[in-house]
């Protein structure tokens, strides 16, 4: 047997399928750490909304957000307020939250933590 044939014996024993799901597995673990580490990180910069109308509030995230990512953010936090205020619930917290499905360069969302502001303030990690 020559060392072509050797070669030939071995790929057709070692399924190719395997491989790259091994480097799919590697890419993966690498996404999950990255994203824990944007997570966990602090915020890169703050917009307090509070006070504003909603007219106002849009313009404010506009602005904010293109100098977020002009800047090089990755994780930008807006205060909103928790609505206790308001005659609705939450109106700020609402229009965050539709700015942030309307603004193609804002990713992942949530609630702060309860010492961040808890409900009352919303994380985005921004796209690159």
């Amino acid at each position: 047997m020559n060392f072509a044939d050797i070669l030939d014996k071995w790929d057709r024993r070692t399924p190719q399928k395997e491989i790259f799901r091994k480097e799919e597995d590697i890419q993966e673990a690498r996404n999950d750490s990255e994203r824990r580490r944007l997570l966990n990180k602090k915020p890169d910069a703050i917009l307090d909304l509070h006070g504003l109308t909603q007219e106002e509030a849009w313009d404010k995230l506009e602005i904010f957000f293109r100098k977020s990512r002009a800047g090089g953010c990755e994780k930008v936090l807006l205060i909103h307020g928790k609505g206790n205020h308001s005659k609705n619930e939450g109106v700020l917290k609402d229009l965050c939250r539709k700015y942030i499905e309307y603004c193609h360069f804002a990713g992942a969302s949530g609630r702060n933590s309860a010492s961040g502001g808890g409900s009352g303030a919303t994380w985005v990690l921004l796209k690159n």
